[in-house]
């Protein structure tokens, strides 16, 4: 199973016991390259391999363009959420990501409640959003 599941996220980061997993898709269907728009969604799954309860509270990200400007985007929890992730269990979303360019890049953390009260910061693998060649 485990290869299976590298297979499908193939950027991942563990901080601790919580290990971060990213899959990236172009969405062609929501891009305009005409219009300078290109945009991908990508599926983040947090696996809690403590013995703990975390809480995800709020999520940093740095997001490139191929131009090399960088935006910085802070917001609480995720997709409108702040999940509870049990021991032994992950949660999954889907966001997305639009950009100016064909390529670019994401990287970032999210703050955790650990139940215990005390927080940890954990690493968001770095990982590249680039649309095929046929979307230029």
């Amino acid at each position: 199973m485990g290869t299976m599941i590298d297979s499908f996220f193939p950027f991942s980061a563990t901080t601790g016991t919580i290990t971060v997993r990213v899959a990236v898709s172009y969405l062609p269907e929501q891009s305009h390259p005409s219009l300078g728009r290109w945009f991908w969604a990508y599926h983040v799954r947090i696996e809690n391999q403590g013995e703990a309860t975390v809480q995800l509270i709020s999520r940093h990200w740095r997001i490139s363009d191929g131009l090399g400007k960088i935006s910085e985007v802070e917001g609480e929890g995720v997709v409108g959420e702040q999940p509870l992730i049990a021991p032994g269990g992950a949660f999954d979303y889907v966001s997305g990501c639009p950009l100016p360019t064909p390529e670019g890049s994401m990287v970032g953390s999210y703050m955790m409640e650990v139940s215990d009260g005390s927080q940890m910061l954990v690493a968001i693998p770095h990982f590249p959003l680039v649309a095929p060649a046929t979307a230029s």
